[in-house]
């Protein structure tokens, strides 16, 4: 059970090394200007690998349990499937359902691990292999293994990082845990941290934040959900940036080394990459050159 690409590398080891009776996976959806319905690809893997697939709009309906029971799992492996799973399939096949987490739980539960990692700070991510119950994540511990967070990390590099390695863990796990050989290890729920759901509006670039927590937000929501900020009632993406030491009032927009900044209540934010609306990603040193009222208020 999952949606995407994060669950692809998983698919793939399992398909590989086991026998899936059935793949669950989200809907099409409408994607993009045109509104095009595109599939997970979660679904384009299982198609090329000829697996039955399942799109429940929702998977605890009554008939797709009925499916699901069809095919008779010995176990069900999930990774950023997308939907909530009740207690019927949580406890539908013998070994339970194993989930493929992009953390090292209990820190950042929930759905934004990746970003959530990066925009504290931290110095390490990785992936939790965990035995599902009815809490968010809160399942014992079958395994972990964990990997550095590079300086110039992205949400979207880790993503990578975290996907690959989310198969190759899975599939050293699941041996030993079928045999018996691990045991699950209770969560320590006094160590625990929550990751939410991100939407486009949590991208806003507030300059009353520091600059360093807004280079770190950069980072972590590239590709999603973005950042941004508003100039002239026209909105810029950053796509990359830098902090710098500075004592301007905070907000005020600043040009450093021939680079648009904006001050902030600790340092100022140096913008490298930006896209206005409309138009190209550029640098910021070209951005400039077509900005001219940067520095007026």
């Amino acid at each position: 059970m999952g949606s995407p690409d994060f669950a692809v590398p998983a698919l793939n080891k399992l398909a590989s090394e086991t026998r899936i009776v059935a793949v669950v996976t989200q809907p099409d959806r409408p994607s993009g200007r045109g509104r095009i319905l595109q599939s997970p690809p979660v679904k384009l893997t299982a198609i090329e690998r000829h697996l039955p697939v399942l799109q429940p709009v929702k998977v605890n309906d009554p008939l797709v349990l009925e499916q699901m029971l069809d095919f008779n799992p010995d176990l069900i492996v999930v990774a950023a499937y997308g939907q909530i799973l009740r207690k019927n399939i949580l406890e539908m096949a013998p070994f339970g359902c194993v989930n493929v987490h992009a953390s090292l739980l209990p820190r950042w539960r929930g759905a934004a691990p990746i970003q959530a990692c990066i925009l504290a700070g931290d110095e390490r991510s990785g992936v939790s292999i965990m035995k599902m119950d009815a809490g968010v994540d809160t399942g014992p511990i079958l395994s972990q293994e964990a990997i550095k967070i590079q300086p110039e990390e992205t949400g979207g590099s880790l993503f990578t990082k975290l996907s690959v390695l989310g198969g190759k863990i899975l599939m050293e796990t699941l041996p030993r845990y079928l045999s018996g050989e691990i045991l699950p290890q209770p969560q320590d729920d006094l160590q625990a941290q929550y990751a939410p759901m991100l939407k486009k509006k949590d991208g806003m670039l507030d300059p009353g934040e520091p600059a360093g927590y807004l280079a770190r937000k950069v980072r972590a929501f590239n590709p999603w959900p973005g950042t941004f900020f508003q100039l002239n009632s026209k909105t810029i993406k950053v796509l990359a940036a830098h902090d710098m030491s500075g004592d301007a009032k905070a907000g005020e927009r600043l040009v450093i080394d021939g680079f648009p900044a904006i001050s902030t209540v600790n340092g100022s934010l140096v913008l490298d990459i930006v896209q206005p609306s409309g138009k190209k990603a550029m640098s910021g040193s070209a951005f400039l050159s077509g900005a001219r009222d940067w520095l007026i208020t």
